[in-house]
């Protein structure tokens, strides 16, 4: 496999994994990939007889060819050791007749940890001996953020600024984030959206005045969010995983297909299984799991794409989005490549607001992709369904795409269903949907009483948040983000 990528919406520049790695975006606003997906295959038998991290550096040395082995096998040792929970990594364990992926063993409890260990060492090892300082910029819907905060700080030559909506995150997240200590280390409330401070982000990498004068300092910037090509790889591992773990236990046989259903919000955890499809994972089908924010759901009814509608806060925060960044990669791979309808894409996107895609290209989408929505009720009717019929609690958004999932027509084919984070970041949504007025009772309140309802235990990353000392308290207007940003900069590095 070659290690060109190129960006989704031109073939003008060329660059390797690590060079887009480190770029996070490129130049013209698209995101990075390689033409040579299809071309490398994964040994599904060697596959299903190894764990977790061998499954790791199998698939990083697929997608990330100019990496070196021994570099490689030190990113995945640093990334997937101690700070997991769980020795599997993410375990596939039972729900009634499907199966639930838990991503949410790592330190902050989210499936964004198993992107958000590896990035910086792979990071890292790109940028060894370049003499640059780098800084991170990412928005995030509530969990990134504090997945980026933990894994980069105390990075050396490294700093990390998190922008997140303020008040749109749930308590748990909200302190994860402001109670992060580190020195490199910046986060931000704007009051607006997760799409607003998106939007910003991906406006500030476009500022070359900006860029300019941190270059004049030494100091580049990239980004710890989905569209970089260095979060999406190291997912493409645990739909492998899955796979060799429902084969290790007779679920399916190898070569089976097998169904996924994904709660997602920026199409890019959704998009790491495609990813594991074209490299030869039998999966029949991608369920797409949306909240009320569930502009995907239509765009894969309709076939148009269209923001331009209500904002809603649900208790589902991390789906909370409207821009689905990682969109533009599967219409890139889906169309066999074509830049220039990308671009005109992408541009009406930016002009309009919205887009239709061509019928053939959507026929083509759902023959892999269907979807489903969920309101907020019928999120807590599958927790509370889940908790008392099958003794499995789930937060928000592993009930959406379970209560999606229970919708579909059975097709024969195993089904698992993502679930991306522990309930215990949601205990008030969590409680209620339980049964139980939360009125007047804080974060850690609802966790107490959760335990005691449930017999279940909070992971002490979570519980021992009490405790914690708020370090950051600033909140900003989208237009002042640059300067929060830069003036990070020059704290961390200067």
């Amino acid at each position: 496999m070659t290690s060109l990528y190129h960006s989704t919406r031109s073939r003008g520049a060329s660059v390797t994994s690590k060079q887009a790695i480190l770029a996070g975006i490129a130049p013209d606003g698209g995101l990075y990939v390689s033409d040579a997906l299809d071309q490398a295959g994964i040994d599904l038998s060697r596959v299903c007889a190894q764990g977790f991290s061998e499954t790791a550096l199998t698939v990083l040395r697929t997608l990330l060819p100019d990496y070196t082995q021994d570099e490689l096998a030190a990113c995945v040792g640093s990334a997937y050791g101690s700070q997991w929970d769980s020795p599997a990594i993410c375990p596939v364990t039972p729900l009634g007749d499907d199966w639930l992926l838990e991503l949410y063993h790592g330190p902050t409890c989210a499936f964004k940890d198993v992107a958000l260990q590896m990035l910086p060492q792979l990071m890292s090892v790109a940028r060894a001996g370049d003499g640059h300082d780098v800084m991170i910029v990412c928005a995030t819907s509530g969990d990134t953020g504090k997945a980026a905060l933990d894994g980069f700080s105390g990075v050396p030559h490294t700093g990390v600024c998190v922008f997140y909506p303020d008040g749109k995150v749930s308590d748990i997240q909200h302190l994860q984030m402001v109670c992060q200590p580190g020195d490199n280390v910046a986060v931000c409330g704007i009051r607006g959206t997760f799409d607003d401070a998106q939007g910003e982000v991906k406006r500030i990498f476009a500022d070359r005045a900006l860029t300019g004068r941190l270059a004049g300092h030494g100091v580049v910037l990239s980004s710890a969010n989905s569209i970089n090509v260095g979060r999406l790889a190291p997912q493409v591992t645990y739909y492998f995983d899955a796979y060799a773990q429902l084969v290790r236990t007779g679920a399916v046989g190898a070569g089976d297909e097998v169904e996924f259903c994904v709660p997602t919000g920026n199409f890019g955890d959704v998009l790491a299984g495609y990813y594991a499809k074209r490299l030869g994972l039998p999966v029949c089908r991608l369920i797409v799991a949306s909240n009320a924010n569930d502009v995907l759901t239509d765009f894969l009814t309709t076939g148009t794409y269209d923001r331009r509608r209500p904002f809603h806060k649900t208790i589902s925060p991390s789906m909370d989005i409207l821009v689905s960044s990682n969109l533009e990669r599967l219409l890139y791979f889906a169309s066999d490549g074509d830049c220039e309808l990308v671009a005109s894409l992408m541009g009406e996107l930016a002009e309009k607001g919205a887009y239709t895609v061509p019928a053939a290209l959507m026929d083509k989408i759902r023959a892999t992709f269907s979807c489903g929505r969920a309101s907020d009720d019928e999120t807590r009717a599958t927790i509370r369904s889940c908790w008392e019929d099958r003794h499995v609690l789930i937060d928000p958004h592993t009930a959406v795409a379970t209560c999606v999932l229970e919708r579909e027509a059975r097709t024969g084919a195993a089904r698992v269903c993502l679930s991306t984070a522990s309930p215990y970041k949601f205990s008030s949504d969590v409680l209620e949907a339980l049964g139980v007025v939360v009125t007047g009772m804080n974060g850690f309140a609802c966790m107490d009483a959760l335990e005691h309802l449930t017999g279940t235990v909070a992971p002490t990353q979570l519980s021992s948040l009490r405790e914690g000392e708020v370090l950051h308290d600033d909140v900003c207007d989208r237009e002042k983000m640059a300067g929060f940003m830069e003036s990070a900069c020059a704290r961390v590095f200067l």
